[in-house]
Order: C-alpha cells, then sequence, then structure tokens
C-alpha cells in the first residue's frame, strides 16, 4: 500500500526506491536509467524475463517508476518502459509503426495530431498539470507578478524592459515546450480564444511572440533536464509543468537556494493530462494483452493510486488535489488550487503543425551552432562515414524541415574540424542553400592525425567571443562536440576551463559520444557549462537530432 508522506520525504523515498532497483539489476545509463540489466529498454519494472506490457511515454513520468515497480510485482509480470519527448511519440504515431502496446505522452494533443493510422483506443487522462512560469520570488514580487492575475503582455513587458529571462524547453521537442508556446499564441490572437491560421499570419501575433521567444536564455528538449539545467544553473525563471516547479523548488530549498513563485498567465494556460492508449494492431491474438492494459489502466485510476501521483506535485485525473495533498502545492509561493484554470483550446491538427514550423523557422531566437567535429585517423572509414550521415540529417534543409530542426533565416552554424590541430572553421548563414553548401564542404574533408579537441572547441570559443560579443544575446548558442577517442594535443581540460571561465559567457558545450571516446572527458565539459553528453554509440543520426533540440 502506497502511504502518504510530506513531498520532501516522498521524494527521497522515491530516489531511494529507484536506486535499489538501479543497484539490484546493475542496469547501464542512457537517455534514462535502466532498471535491468542489459535491457533493451530504458525501464524495466518486475519480470524482465516476463514482459507482458511494453510502453512509450514521456520523461516526465519517470517519478513514477517506483508506483511501476510495485504494481509489476504485485502481478508478477514484467513492464517495459522506453522514454521519448512527446513530440516524438506524436512522430511515431504518424508513422504507423509504433511497436509498443500502450502510448503514455503528456499531453492529449499528441495522440490527436499523430493518430493518422488509428491505433490508439481506451485512452484516458491518469494526471493533470498546468505549465506555467516559475519565478525567483524576489523577483516575481518585483515584477508585481505575485499580485493579482498575471497576463502573457505582462510578460512580453517585462522581457522587453529587459527585467525577464527564462529557461524554456523546444516547442519543436518537448511538449511542455510546445504547451507553453501554443498558449502564448492563443493569448496573443485574442478573439474567441481558438488558434488559427489568419490568426498566425498576423503581423502583430507575429511580432508579439517573436518578443516573448527572444526572453529565452536557454533551451532544452526535455522538461526533465530544464530541472537539471535551473538547480545547477544561475537562472531567474523556467517555463516547466507545475508538478516539476514543485520538484525544483524541494531541490533548490535543499541547497539553501531561492525558491520559484509560481506565475499561472490566466490567458494562456495550457494543461498536460498524461493520457494513456492502447495500440491496437487488429489481431485477435491480441485480446489478451488488451485485458492486461485495461487493467494497467485501472491500477492508475485507482483511489490509492491517484493518491500517490497527487503526493509528487501532480492534480489527481479529475484535476482535483486530496486535502491530505495540498500540503505538497505550498500558497506561499504561489501554487493555487483554489482557483478554477480555464485552460486553452487548443487548435485543429494542421494549425498545430504549421504553428511549430513558424517556431522552428521565424519566431524563436535564431540559433548559433558550432560544430567541433573530430578527423582523427581513428575516424577514418566507418567513423567519418556515419558522421557524414548525421550531419545529412540536420545540415541539409529538406531533411532538417522533417524533423522539426530547420532553423530560422537568421541562424549562424559553424564547423571546427580538428585532427592535430584545427583544421579550418566553415561558416553558414540561414536555413537553406548556404547549409547545403556547408554539407558539401564538410564531407569533402578527410580524415587523419590526432585527437586536438581542446584546441577545437578553444577555437569554437574564440570565434563566438570576438566574431559576436555583445550580440551574443541575440542568439541561443551551443558547442556540440564529437570525438571517438582520447584527446592528446596540448591543451588539456584544466586550460579549456580557465579559458571557459575567463570569457564568463553562458555557452553549453554538448557532447556526442562515440565509438570508444572517453565518457569521463565528455561529462566534464557538460558539468563546466550546464549542458550534457548525448549517446550515438547505438544511434548517432538520433543524438545529433536530439542536440539540436537544445539551441
Amino acid at each position: 500500500m502506497i502511504g502518504k508522506y510530506r513531498f520532501s520525504t516522498l521524494l527521497k523515498l522515491l530516489v531511494a526506491v529507484v536506486a535499489v532497483v538501479f543497484l539490484a539489476a546493475c542496469g547501464e545509463s542512457s537517455e534514462s536509467e535502466s532498471s535491468a540489466n542489459n535491457s533493451q529498454y530504458d525501464f524495466v519494472a518486475g519480470q524482465e524475463s516476463d514482459i507482458q506490457l511494453t510502453i512509450v511515454a514521456g520523461s516526465e513520468n519517470e517519478i513514477l517508476e517506483p508506483m511501476l515497480t510495485q504494481y509489476a510485482e504485485e502481478q508478477d509480470i514484467g513492464i517495459a518502459v522506453d522514454y521519448l519527448g512527446s513530440l516524438d511519440i506524436m512522430r511515431l504515431l504518424q508513422s504507423g509503426e509504433v511497436g509498443y502496446d500502450a502510448v503514455w505522452p503528456a499531453s492529449t494533443i499528441w495522440l490527436t495530431v499523430g493518430d493518422d493510422h488509428s491505433l490508439l483506443k481506451h485512452a484516458q487522462s491518469t494526471s493533470l498539470t498546468p505549465i506555467i512560469f516559475g519565478v525567483k520570488q524576489s523577483l516575481a514580487e518585483e515584477l508585481g507578478f505575485t499580485e493579482g492575475d498575471v497576463y502573457t503582455e505582462d510578460i512580453i513587458q517585462a522581457i522587453n524592459d529587459g527585467e525577464l529571462k527564462f529557461a524554456m524547453t523546444s516547442a519543436t521537442q518537448s511538449n511542455s515546450g510546445a504547451s507553453a508556446y501554443l498558449g502564448f499564441l492563443t493569448a496573443l490572437a485574442g478573439g474567441d480564444g481558438t488558434l488559427t491560421e489568419e490568426t498566425l499570419a498576423d503581423e502583430q501575433v507575429q511580432q508579439a511572440i517573436t518578443e516573448l521567444l527572444s526572453g529565452v536564455e536557454r533551451s532544452s528538449g526535455s522538461s526533465n533536464w530544464l530541472v537539471d539545467l535551473f538547480v545547477t544553473g544561475n537562472y531567474d525563471a523556467m517555463v516547466n509543468y507545475e508538478t516539476l516547479i514543485i520538484q525544483a523548488n524541494q531541490q533548490l530549498a535543499d541547497q539553501g537556494k531561492e525558491e520559484l513563485y509560481a506565475v499561472y498567465p490566466v490567458d494562456g494556460l495550457s494543461m498536460a493530462d498524461s493520457p494513456l492508449a492502447y495500440v491496437d494492431n487488429g489481431e485477435e491474438s491480441d485480446a489478451e494483452q488488451e485485458e492486461t492494459f485495461l487493467a494497467f489502466q485501472e491500477f492508475l485510476l485507482s483511489d490509492e493510486t491517484q493518491d500517490f501521483i497527487e503526493q509528487t506535485g501532480r492534480r489527481s485525473a479529475m484535476g482535483t488535489v486530496r486535502d491530505s495533498n495540498r500540503q505538497v502545492f505550498d500558497a506561499s509561493l504561489g501554487f493555487d488550487l483554489d482557483t478554477v484554470i480555464n485552460p486553452i483550446r487548443f487548435p485543429s491538427a494542421a494549425v498545430i503543425q504549421q504553428s511549430l514550423n513558424l517556431y522552428q523557422t521565424q519566431f524563436k531566437k535564431p540559433a548559433l551552432t558550432v560544430y567541433v567535429l573530430d578527423y582523427s585517423g581513428s575516424m577514418s572509414g566507418d567513423g567519418i562515414e556515419q558522421m557524414q550521415a548525421a550531419l545529412e540529417q540536420v545540415l541539409v534543409p529538406e531533411n532538417a524541415e522533417q524533423h522539426l530542426l530547420l532553423g530560422t533565416n537568421q541562424d549562424k552554424t559553424h564547423v571546427v574540424p580538428f585532427e592535430d590541430g584545427v583544421m579550418d572553421i566553415l561558416d553558414a548563414s540561414g536555413n537553406s542553400q548556404e547549409m547545403t553548401t556547408l554539407y558539401e564542404e564538410v564531407m569533402e574533408i578527410d580524415s587523419g592525425g590526432g585527437t586536438a579537441m581542446y584546441e577545437g572547441i578553444d577555437a569554437a570559443l574564440t570565434l563566438l567571443d570576438q566574431e559576436y560579443g555583445a550580440d551574443l544575446a541575440n542568439y541561443t548558442p551551443a558547442i556540440v562536440v564529437l570525438t571517438d577517442g582520447r584527446p592528446n594535443g596540448a591543451m588539456n581540460f584544466d586550460d579549456l576551463e580557465a579559458r571557459y571561465q575567463e570569457m564568463g559567457r553562458d555557452i553549453p558545450i554538448f557532447s556526442i559520444l562515440f565509438a570508444s571516446s572517453e565518457e569521463e572527458k565528455m561529462e566534464e565539459l557538460a558539468n563546466l557549462t550546464n549542458a550534457r553528453v548525448f549517446d550515438g554509440r547505438g544511434d548517432l543520426i538520433n543524438a545529433f537530432k536530439q542536440v539540436k533540440g537544445y539551441n
């Protein structure tokens, strides 16, 4: 039986339970931790040898793993989970080849937009959480956000006055970013509250949403990782799920840092309803599988489980919170369970798709990306071929567009190839022919020599510092590093760390693991720059796609 705990105690319990499962199973680290040895899945609860239910879920459901473990053990079955962004789940549905028994994204809109092949049935919301602003309490007070209703125009005014910057997930990679963005657009469109193609074409709406998104100082492809970024970094605000703002506050309080005040934009609030749906393959043999799914869904919607879900900072599937769990939602920090939330009405699938395309190619802050790429001798042959295939997907415009990764016409892209030293610096602007030309130039580079990785990164930092200077704030910058081996140039990590700190700029250095690259070296770069490491050893193309979601 799931008992009732104060939230701080609950989080410690969740961490402890998950840690025990991980240690017992000797799981390997991946995009998310796996609880089973050598499992092909991100997480397995119960009997791995008897997996009876496979689920693809949004990463925000990771905190519910102890609950899944309990259920699987009670039923003496195995439940396997892979974590993907909600928009990736949408694309999986659109392909018609899902490969799982159930889908569990953050919002029903991705089922509506994605289920082109009518695969889904028995969809039920399992919890509710609004997407809100979390603003440092002192700043929220200065901005007047703690007094009465806050509207989207108030947020834009604070951004234009230079008083507010915030972190937010990418609207084309994560549900929290997409839902917040659609909420902003709906508020700015006014009218009857429904976003249309006509309102998207309105110049005033376009200018206002561009001004709002200019306030984004760090982007992320994951809502959970955005919390990690915020807690370890030095930022004033973020847009995220109410439940993750609550979890962030717990971590901030434990570290003695200032907590976030919950701000609910009353004219553009979106709600995530965490729907669980069965994937119907249309085969008679699936009847038993369907019964297994329905039993699990019934467990999720039971009073006992809903009580547990509330303790993690979510509202129940009915949108309510039991009196015994109200202390999780700290009213002194703005969390409001008493005001009736009127979330926006999401537009049609076609308008959502058009909105996402406009976000990526017109409205968001331009990306400034420097690829620091290993052309040492060990990369010759298969290594170079894999890297070129991955770059083809993110650099060539028609390929990038398919993955909602095509940038704006103001984007800046650079490639810094290295071997014994820096070989060259290649450049491209915008999102069209120059990018194709850049890719063609990359294809002509030959490999050979050593692995001067730190020299390559230093060249990228110098480029950003000297060429862009004060204009760097007008972009979302990122350095993306790929190497297959051990750095062996004259520079070492200490030299690079001193150089980075001397610059005093917030430039994330993302790394992609490949072949025999040293994970410890890559983690050092991530920890230094509030970035993360992506594992490209199994799927290099997907790793490059993922990292582009972070700028």
